[in-house]
């Protein structure tokens, strides 16, 4: 059976501090749409939220909007940018780069859990 949804119209919406995700439940999928204002940085807005040292949540991602930077538990780092699709496994930490607000598609199912008191 088809399942569809409309990105207007999430199943639940996550609050922290300089930013949110909606979440979208489908079968066999949890989709999410994350905003990011300028400042926002994973540690400092998610981190006191969720309770881990870094994000354990693994990113399918694509970015529709802004630039977001992560940094790997084993020091790596990559920026991504509007158009580029990207995977971040559990283990990082991230951040908004400039003043322009960031927006992501996480098509991985961790939207389903970020973001939530651990």
């Amino acid at each position: 059976m088809i399942e569809i949804m409309n990105i207007d119209k999430p199943d639940e919406r996550r609050d922290f501090p300089k930013g949110h995700v909606e979440v979208y439940h489908l079968r066999g999928l949890d989709f999410g749409v994350a905003t990011f204002e300028p400042g926002w940085r994973w540690s400092d807005s998610v981190r006191p939220i969720v309770g881990t040292e870094m994000c354990e949540i693994h990113h399918n991602g694509y970015v529709t909007r802004g630039r977001l930077r992560f940094l790997m538990g084993d020091g790596t780092e990559a920026e991504v940018g509007p158009g580029d699709i990207f995977v971040a496994p559990p283990g990082h930490d991230a951040w908004v780069v400039g003043d322009e607000q960031v927006v992501m598609f996480d098509f991985a199912g961790g939207a389903a859990e970020y973001a939530k008191a651990g």
